[in-house]
């Protein structure tokens, strides 16, 4: 079998091998008490090991009155617990030249860490101290609060992470999917000590976490670290808890149409157009991820060639897909100089119009079947990406698919596949969202008409 159900009646206590070594080698998983689910990943000819604790918790989860919290909490996190200062936390991998750091997601949150093999207990023990026993102290907020606003303030100098922001809020408006993961100036502001430290009560519990580990590890080992970690204080108490089931969507997301403007003094528009996309779930994934190389995943690509390399009016080009639990995303994206950019515009859309009416030609299949290939298999070459694949498989999907089962299913799109998909996804009428030197909110209204 090469794909197997990670939550199908596996019962707390007990520990299935996934996948054999003379299939590609070990994959095992354990159910503990709380929910908490332990993946590991042999990889006996490295000598490094990557952890992450992976929480399935992130914007989505947030109301109005909450947004930003997830990721607020998560930068509190290394703030300090009772046993550990924000310094030995931030000490305590430096020391063994190890690397530990911590991102938010609309969908989780990962606390992540890379180390020697013998210095994978330090490891566990940091982060398993951060995640389950953060003081979030009234003083920590303030302070942090202040980081928070500064990021969002360097992410909001940045044209290319506006438009993106911009982007997601034309098309999915005020709802968590089309808020801005880091929050707001006035959310953040306005978020208190004791709202965060709820939300850290409520949504940090083990049945929606999973310690994933891949390198030269035994998961025996493992475990033995984890439940020594992540025991105290009554965490892992609950016999009767089961693992938290993967995000389900809840009917089709809304998909706002027309152009959102930002009026900046750049060199440079950058803008997005984005059409509606494949929820994280669907099968044609493989399909899309084809598709999605022949029109701009690459130097070859439509949009590459024909905007940059036969035209020069763009740098950067290029096409890419967003796939959450309810929606899905296609989007362009290209930055020019403002003269260019109703060139560029009208080229983009006359190549999304070629290819949703006529699909991808025999060789553009090829090259796209080759790129997934070796995006897939160049992208496993290293412990950490190998922690995330099988983390990933547990918290968002439910199942692990083996690597020879994911080539075959690349290898079984046909040209066909590709045709009747480019044409559901890219004949749909797009939004923009532009920032640059730009006045008239109106400017592109009839561009995306």
């Amino acid at each position: 079998m090469t794909t197997l159900r990670l939550d199908a009646g596996q019962k707390v206590g007990s520990t299935r091998t996934l996948l054999r070594d003379d299939a590609g080698g070990l994959i095992r998983r354990t159910v503990l008490p709380g929910g908490l689910r332990v993946i590991t990943e042999a990889m006996p000819g490295v000598r490094s090991a990557s952890l992450g604790v992976w929480v399935g918790v992130g914007s989505l989860d947030e109301s109005p009155s909450l947004a930003g919290s997830s990721h607020f909490l998560e930068h509190l996190l290394f703030k300090g617990t009772a046993k550990r200062s924000a310094l030995d936390i931030s000490e305590a991998l430096d020391a063994v030249g190890g690397e530990m750091n911590a991102f938010t997601a609309k969908e989780y949150t990962c606390y992540h860490a890379r180390v020697l093999d013998i210095d994978l207990p330090l490891a566990v023990d940091t982060i398993a101290d951060m995640v389950t026993g953060s003081l979030i102290a009234a003083a920590d907020v303030d302070a942090e609060r202040g980081v928070i606003l500064e990021e969002i303030a360097m992410n909001d100098d940045d044209p290319d992470d506006v438009v993106h922001n911009l982007i997601a809020a034309r098309i999915w408006g005020d709802t968590p999917l089309g808020r801005p993961i880091a929050g707001t100036p006035e959310s953040i502001g306005a978020l208190t000590r004791r709202q965060i430290a709820g939300y850290y009560r409520r949504r940090y519990r083990p049945a929606s976490m999973v310690v994933a580990v891949a390198g030269n590890v035994e998961h025996r080992q493992v475990l033995r670290l984890v439940r020594s970690a992540f025991g105290g204080a009554g965490f892992l108490a609950d016999d009767s808890a089961t693992p938290s089931a993967p995000r389900e969507g809840t009917g089709k997301a809304r998909f706002g149409l027309g152009a959102s403007v930002v009026n900046r003094a750049t060199e440079q528009a950058n803008l997005v157009l984005a059409l509606p996309g494949l929820p994280r779930a669907d099968e044609r994934r493989y399909v899309a991820g084809v598709l999605n190389a022949a029109l701009g995943g690459s130097m070859s690509s439509r949009l590459f060639q024909e905007v940059r390399e036969k035209r020069g009016l763009a740098y950067a080009v290029y096409s890419y897909t967003a796939n959450y639990a309810a929606a899905g995303m296609v989007g362009i994206y290209a930055g020019c100089a403002p003269a260019k950019v109703d060139d560029v515009l009208g080229l983009v859309r006359a190549q999304l119009v070629q290819v949703a009416e006529q699909g991808i030609g025999p060789g553009e299949l090829e090259r796209g079947k080759g790129q997934l290939r070796g995006g897939v298999v160049l992208g496993l070459e290293d412990s950490g990406s190998r922690m995330g694949r099988i983390a990933k498989a547990d918290l968002l999907y439910g199942k692990l698919v083996s690597i020879d089962e994911v080539i075959t299913q690349i290898d079984a799109v046909t040209l066909d596949d590709v045709r009747e998909l480019a044409g559901e996804l890219l004949a749909a009428t797009p939004a923009l969202a532009v920032v640059g030197p730009f006045d008239d909110p109106d400017r592109f209204a009839a561009a995306v008409a």
